[in-house]
């Protein structure tokens, strides 16, 4: 149900604009997508708790995005992601969900623009993702000792991408992209390293573009 909701919220969002954008195109684009989080399952076995290699891993979710993007030439743009952060639920495998994360990750990349001037404008790019963990939320795991298990607070990573604009009126176009952002967290106990949670997120987006 939220995934349609949030699809169509995309959907009206570009009827709106088809109707705003009278003037010509300009060096600045602004997009809203809506965004499939699709994490990988890799961690580390902790033997501690008797976790095998994988167990731990965070789950898919559906978010809405907005990026800023910069030409600086007709081919080369920067491209500035943003969201609010985002409650994650943390996952063991065998259990379900354990406990839960906020994670706000801005991503800035470099991109080239094949077809400038076309109808259907394709892309490729790469850059660096920071993502900072709050509002950690997992269980004590040693009642004896009260340790409490948490992660690391942030995360550094590069990430790729591809994708598309394709005009559909003036200055106004539909976008698909895809990313992969290179993200990992250190899980603690009592302040102890036990485990790396890897995330290494693909990330496929579909919404609409105005260019200004």
């Amino acid at each position: 149900m939220k995934k349609s909701v949030m699809l169509v919220s995309v959907l009206a969002a570009l009827g709106s604009g088809a109707a705003l954008a009278q003037q010509t195109e300009g060096n600045w684009m602004v997009r809203v997508r809506a965004v499939e989080i699709e994490p990988v399952k890799d961690s580390n076995a902790i033997a501690a708790l008797a976790l095998p290699a994988d167990a731990v891993y965070v789950h898919e979710k559906l978010i809405p995005e907005v990026d800023f993007t910069y030409f600086f030439t007709k081919n080369i743009a920067a491209e500035l992601v943003l969201t609010y952060p985002q409650e994650l639920d943390v996952k063991v495998k065998g259990l379900g969900k354990v406990g839960k994360v906020d994670a706000l990750p801005p991503t800035l990349s470099i991109q080239y623009h094949f077809t400038p001037d076309a109808d259907f404008r394709p892309y490729v790019g790469a850059g660096i993702n920071y993502t900072r963990f709050s509002s950690v939320s997992l269980p004590v795991v040693n009642a004896a000792t009260n340790a409490n298990s948490t992660l690391s607070k942030s995360s550094v990573g590069g990430s790729l991408q591809i994708g598309f604009d394709y005009k559909i009126a003036q200055n106004v176009f539909i976008n698909v992209d895809i990313k992969k952002v290179y993200m990992d967290t250190d899980l603690k106990v009592g302040g102890t390293k036990v485990s790396t949670v890897t995330t290494d997120p693909v990330l496929v987006g579909i919404g609409v573009g105005m260019r200004f």
